[in-house]
């Protein structure tokens, strides 16, 4: 059994304590948490399963030096990066494979700028251990996914990514309010929104799909579009937003080949889904991930998952995080090192049909 800590317990962190328990390789030994009120508490509570026997922690030095073989990072990377990669090098240091959605421009980890790249790099060497990093939006649908269906194809002329959210589901306030904007006037710049930002996040991704087709980029480009709610609206989890704010939100991620966007990566997303009716909806309401092959034949695959009840952003995140937990036993015997989605296969449920435990 490989020794495993699950480090966070958020959205990404409760999926990732359920998927360790059900994992045949896995043996949950530690949580780590930030939150004193958390502190002793049993993963399983924190996780909304049955008690797990392990309680969670805030002493990270004691966790790291008991030297897990494996680490599932949870925290948050999106407004604390720095933190967020020195805490993942240290657990490479102390000789974990570390599996990760935050930090997304190690994606693509062949192309990530240098002064990323290298510390996580002597880190691996000193340590031993080594990183594979996936996003929660989620990255299989940015990358093996899309990979995998381009390949049923006679001829391929495009491939479309889309993430199609309702985030009023999306049980992360700052995020979705200031971050992305939602219910901030519209003259308002959202961190997430700003130009080059969605490039940075996603632009590994469309790199890529480029590179598993054998295509050659000439550039990325990004568009944008922004809509206000006609009416105020009232969420369950994060209250009111007001007519005239911002309520939806669409933009692209363009990989250009040949002069033509050929991979795309789009993301629409709502508060409510009376903004912006004209953008594609998801079959079902809450959110979905589509990709779209235009070419012969045309292929359209759409994947709705739905966790914690009837939570579709939930189910997205589960779904992000089993592609992570799954690597885990592949990425404990493949060896010390610095891998991306093209390097880790997809791993079939071998050993948990009908395990469910919690």
């Amino acid at each position: 059994m490989i020794a495993t800590v699950v480090w966070g317990t958020g959205n990404v962190g409760r999926a990732a304590i359920r998927a360790v328990d059900a994992h045949p390789a896995l043996k949950l030994t530690a949580v780590l948490v930030h939150d004193p009120a958390k502190v002793g508490k049993d993963a399983g509570e924190l996780a909304g399963v049955d008690a797990l026997g392990v309680a969670a922690t805030d002493d990270i030095d004691a966790v790291l030096a008991a030297s897990p073989r494996a680490i599932v990072y949870a925290a948050s990377g999106d407004v604390r990066f720095d933190d967020a990669l020195a805490d993942i090098v240290r657990a490479i240091r102390a000789g974990a494979v570390v599996v990760t959605p935050a930090l997304y421009p190690l994606y693509d980890q062949r192309n990530a700028p240098p002064e990323l790249r290298e510390p996580v790099l002597a880190a691996i060497e000193d340590g031993g251990g080594s990183l594979f990093v996936s996003g929660v939006d989620p990255g299989w649908g940015n990358d093996v996914l899309p990979v995998l269906i381009s390949g049923l194809g006679t001829d391929v002329d495009t491939i479309r990514c889309q993430e199609i959210f309702d985030y009023s589901t999306y049980e992360q306030p700052d995020s979705v309010r200031y971050l992305v904007g939602m219910g901030q006037p519209m003259d308002y710049d959202p961190p997430m929104l700003m130009t080059g930002v969605p490039t940075m996040v996603w632009g590994g991704q469309v790199r890529l799909i480029a590179r598993a087709l054998g295509a050659e980029l000439d550039e990325i480009r990004e568009t944008l579009d922004r809509r206000p709610l006609d009416e105020t609206v009232t969420t369950r989890t994060m209250g009111e937003f007001e007519k005239g704010t911002q309520g939806a939100v669409r933009f692209e991620v363009q990989g250009i080949v040949g002069g033509e966007p050929r991979i795309v990566i789009e993301h629409v997303t709502r508060i409510h889904p009376s903004c912006a009716p004209d953008w594609p909806v998801p079959p079902s309401g809450d959110g979905a991930h589509r990709v779209i092959v235009e070419g012969r034949p045309r292929i359209e695959v759409t994947v709705e998952a739905t966790d914690e009840g009837e939570n579709r952003s939930a189910g997205g995140n589960a779904t992000a995080v089993g592609r992570l937990v799954g690597a885990i036993d592949w990425l404990a015997a493949a060896g010390p090192g610095l891998y991306d989605a093209l390097d880790v296969p997809l791993r079939p449920a071998a050993g948990k049909l009908g395990r469910r435990r919690s």
